[in-house]
């Protein structure tokens, strides 16, 4: 069974897109990542696309897009919901049917680094990094095992810390 897993941010434009792309990837087979934001920038930032490219990974079906699109009758069924920044995972977000697993997986915002240009890249290779972390401590979960309760806790662990402890 493929699970569908959302992505939340605010703008939909560096964060959620990142982790859509990595678990797209790694996941393949097993997971089907999607990302949204409660206000949508209405573009990919540059920089997430340069390095998502750079990266070997596609990048034409990235957009920005609003979360309401994955709440209607005609969204995927969904899995898993993880918000990525701290502004999502404070606002009112919609009903999810089907009542998702969900966590919070606080990343710093590379979009909001200015200045050099290298520094800006550095931050979006950090916070790939760190996605890149807790993609991996997921995927190693095994889910189809573990009780409801366990599975919150461990996802709460991974945004808390990006692994996965032993049992």
């Amino acid at each position: 069974m493929i699970r569908n897993v959302l992505f939340l941010c605010t703008g939909n434009s560096a964060r959620s897109i990142l982790a859509e792309a990595l678990l797209s990837r790694l996941g393949a087979g097993r997971f089907r990542a999607y990302s949204a934001g409660s206000r949508p920038a209405g573009r990919v930032h540059p920089l997430a696309l340069e390095l998502l490219a750079a990266l070997g990974h596609p990048i034409g079906e990235l957009r920005s897009k609003h979360w309401e699109e994955f709440a209607g009758p005609d969204a995927p069924e969904l899995h898993f919901i993880f918000t990525v920044c701290d502004h999502a995972a404070s606002e009112a977000c919609p009903v999810w049917p089907g009542r998702p697993a969900s966590a919070h997986w606080g990343i710093a915002d590379p979009a909001a680094v200015a200045g050099d240009p290298a520094r800006c890249r550095r931050a979006f290779e950090k916070a790939h990094a760190e996605l890149t972390d807790r993609i991996g401590a997921f995927l190693r979960l095994d889910i189809e095992r573990m009780s409801a309760q366990r599975l919150a806790a461990e996802l709460a662990r991974i945004g808390r810390e990006g692994l996965v402890l032993p049992d």
